[in-house]
């Protein structure tokens, strides 16, 4: 009984999801419809309580903040900046100025959080440069569709800080482990752009003139404010001196202050990045809102104790269940955004994550890289939308041209699996 009313739950939650029905209204609602099968407890006594202890948790707080020093840079000529300052140093490398969109994703990943909101940034600059430069554009677009996945990854990480709070383990500790990785897939990316390079040498422009080291250095110099920022807000962090929370608020000090400096603040576009930050974590809020009343709801039906015996059952090694559950994710990331599938998915995951012995740490790791695969699937890839939007082709089309660093992606997941230091090294040592 408590395995079909289960199924039916789901089939009913992909169903109302499919009608486009917003994704937080329809978490709580099949979670009421699943409260009043099976608990005698007033629904709406356990609604409020769980929507209350999921929204305001402290740790979350650092999550506005976050999204509001986005949006303040998006606002400036910080991505323009960053690559006047790369450019010079990218001339020699096989497929030149294509690591623009490697490099330039990895910098403002580490300032935004956000895999949209750095593909849509780095992509406004890249995109008309490299085609005005004659690079080929099915390899710029790809290029930029992968790296700016890094977004997710690259602390601070707007992804992170919800599995954190969703699997109550350290941000700061998320945070640290997201950096090796990070720079890990960022290298794997390169190496790919180098070897097509290699290989398609007519497709590559020529180098521009070459600059003395002292000229590389002077252009250099637009690079001082983003890693100056990016200096306050991890520095913060990994020194102990502030919290996730605090080093956010020091970010959207630093990003205000740059903005005013580079005469990009008024009090129009102050209010759109206010607003435009609220409203994304609203949407966001009611989604974790949601989820965690669906996650009890499941937790009475019997959800998360039938995958685990049935997962059990299966006898799968460590591998084998790493393998499941990264196409379980990529499968799910084709129909769902991450941030909805990580807090769909992790409070019925973590019983039997835990019980194969996984690190709770390495598992968020593993979710992020998951997620930033399902990033470029269609037909629900957050990227090929924006990617979408900014080169008006067709969502298929983008897909196909990042299809290559899906590859490469899926080669940093297994990395990770076999060489588990390359995650928790640095968080061990916190």
């Amino acid at each position: 009984m408590e395995v079909a009313l289960a199924f039916g739950l789901l089939v009913f939650l992909f169903a109302i999801l499919g009608s486009g029905l917003w994704i937080g209204l329809s978490l709580l609602g099949v979670g009421m419809i699943a409260m009043e099968f099976v608990s005698s407890r007033p629904v709406g006594d356990a609604m409020v309580l769980t929507i209350w202890g999921s929204t305001s948790s402290w740790t979350l707080t650092a999550l506005p903040l976050f999204l509001w020093m986005g949006e303040i840079l998006f606002r400036t000529r910080l991505s323009e900046d960053m690559f006047k300052g790369l450019a010079p140093w990218l001339n020699h490398l096989p497929g030149r100025l294509l690591h623009v969109n490697v490099i330039g994703s990895t910098i403002f990943a580490a300032v935004s959080g956000s895999s949209a909101a750095t593909c849509a940034t780095i992509g406004k600059i890249s995109l008309p440069e490299l085609q005005r430069r004659g690079y080929p554009e099915s390899m710029a677009i790809g290029t930029l569709a992968g790296a700016a996945t890094l977004g997710l990854l690259i602390p601070p990480s707007i992804i992170m800080i919800v599995y954190g709070v969703a699997a109550n383990v350290s941000i700061a500790k998320l945070f640290l482990a997201g950096v090796m990785p990070g720079l890990l897939l960022g290298i794997l990316f390169m190496l790919y752009i180098a070897v097509w390079a290699l290989f398609n040498k007519d497709k590559v422009p020529a180098a521009d003139a070459s600059m003395t080291l002292a000229e590389k250095l002077y252009a250099s110099r637009h690079l001082i404010p983003v890693v100056g920022l990016i200096g306050l807000v991890l520095g913060a962090i990994y020194s102990g001196v502030a919290t996730a929370t605090e080093a956010a608020a020091l970010g959207v000090t630093g990003s205000l202050i740059l903005a005013a400096i580079e005469g990009a603040l008024s009090w129009k576009s102050f209010t759109e990045g206010l607003a435009a930050a609220c409203r994304v974590y609203c949407m966001i809020g009611l989604i974790l809102a949601g989820a965690a009343f669906l996650t009890l709801a499941m937790g009475f039906v019997g959800l998360p104790r039938h995958l685990a015996e049935y997962i059990g059952t299966l006898d799968l090694s460590p591998l084998a269940l790493m393998l499941a559950l990264a196409v379980f994710f990529i499968l799910l990331g084709c129909f769902l955004d991450g941030i909805s599938l990580v807090v769909l998915t992790i409070g019925v995951l973590l019983p039997t994550v835990e019980a194969a012995g996984f690190d709770l740490i390495w598992f968020g790791v593993f979710v992020v890289l998951t997620v930033e695969m399902a990033q470029i699937t269609p037909p629900v890839g957050l990227n090929l939308f924006v990617l979408q939007g900014l080169t008006k082709h067709e969502v298929t089309y983008i897909a196909r041209a990042a299809a290559p660093l899906f590859a490469v992606m899926m080669t940093c997941v297994i990395a990770t699996y076999h060489f588990q230091d390359i995650v928790l090294w640095l968080p061990n040592r916190m």
